[in-house]
């Protein structure tokens, strides 16, 4: 138990939410933006559904959002060698050429409650194994072998992703733009990464 599951209680983050509750800050301009004025948008055009906690104490606090969509990983869009690492430990006879996959769109922690004085672990921790959780629970209706994460690709939240067993897709910059169709030149703005949840099943 944490933070999270003691003193927060899960919601659909929408239009409601951001009336009722305080604006929500999680000290990055484009997240803040998205969770502000994009979320509605988003999810009527079913493109993602957008989730937060809220603090029981004062529910006008919203401490952290994340969006998540499906999706999947395609392993003819990859290296041989990056191939291999994603297919690791699915044995050779259920062996495909794509995987379920659920696409984390956007996440965020409330500045202010990036830790909390007692807590072993970050809020930030607390909410990715939550996100986590989900989609290996047995009462998740549908198959999902991978989380993934097209990251900022700034070191704060790669190294967030990291901390969270998230592998890089691709081996380097240079690699991703080849593989995604990026002119060599062009900035790489994210960063696609993933995370296999049967290591969490064994």
């Amino acid at each position: 138990m944490g933070f999270l599951s003691d003193n927060c209680t899960l919601k659909l983050y929408n239009q409601d939410i951001i009336d009722s509750c305080n604006p929500f800050d999680c000290d990055h301009t484009d997240l803040n933006d998205f969770f502000t004025n994009d979320v509605d948008n988003y999810s009527s055009e079913l493109l993602g559904k957008t989730y937060c906690f809220t603090l029981d104490s004062d529910p006008t606090i919203i401490v952290c959002a994340f969006t998540i969509s499906n999706d999947s990983i395609k392993t003819t869009h990859l290296p041989n060698s990056r191939k291999k690492k994603v297919i690791k430990e699915i044995p050779r006879p259920k062996q495909m050429r794509s995987y379920p996959a659920v696409l984390i769109g956007r996440l965020g922690v409330h500045k202010d409650y990036r830790s909390v004085e007692g807590e072993e672990d970050n809020t930030g921790k607390q909410l990715m194994d939550f996100i986590k959780s989900w989609f290996i629970d047995g009462a998740n209706k549908t198959g999902c072998r991978f989380i993934v994460v097209d990251s900022y690709n700034e070191p704060r939240a790669l190294r967030y992703y990291a901390k969270n067993s998230f592998e890089s897709l691709f081996s380097s910059e240079e690699q991703e733009k080849e593989f995604t169709g990026l002119p060599t030149e062009a900035s790489l703005t994210t960063r696609l990464m993933f995370f296999d949840l049967i290591v969490l099943t064994k």
